[in-house]
């Protein structure tokens, strides 16, 4: 078992070409980020959020996650190509967390995926506010960028 690479997943590409992805300024959909052990298998091919392997519900984590607010709207930013978009970070305040990885997804109906993210190693807070900083939103670094 293991987290793979960061990754959109394979059912977030096919869901944004079949329109049911928005993250215009005027959406009502919620999106959320879930975190998971590193004895989570998360790939390109997780279809949707998983209770499986998610870290426990409790010392300042809920499982499910957080909601998270998109900070950047979908843009091109004059870049080019690139279309890419961001949300604002978020944090689990006075939290006892160790962690690998999340997930990205859509809440609601059958909660499907949007990203895998691979912290690189297990990240730990104990007590203290374990926080998701996401890249600068650009063309280069945002964490949802489509080329």
């Amino acid at each position: 078992m293991a987290i793979s690479d960061s990754t959109l997943t394979t059912s977030f590409k096919q869901a944004l070409l079949d329109g049911e992805m928005d993250f215009s300024s005027d959406t009502t959909q919620v999106f959320k980020i879930a975190l998971y052990t590193s004895s989570a298998t998360l790939d390109a091919d997780t279809a949707a959020y998983t209770a499986t392997n998610e870290v426990a519900n409790g010392d300042g984590y809920t499982t499910t996650g957080n909601t998270l607010t998109i900070s950047t709207n979908p843009t091109n930013g004059g870049s080019g190509t690139v279309v890419y978009l961001s949300f604002a970070n978020t944090t689990w305040s006075a939290a006892s967390i160790t962690a690998r990885g999340a997930l990205i997804y859509q809440s609601g109906g059958s909660n499907p995926s949007v990203a895998v993210i691979n912290f690189g190693a297990d990240k730990t807070s104990t007590s203290g506010d374990f926080t998701i900083q996401f890249p600068t939103a650009d063309a280069t670094n945002a964490i949802i960028r489509i080329a």
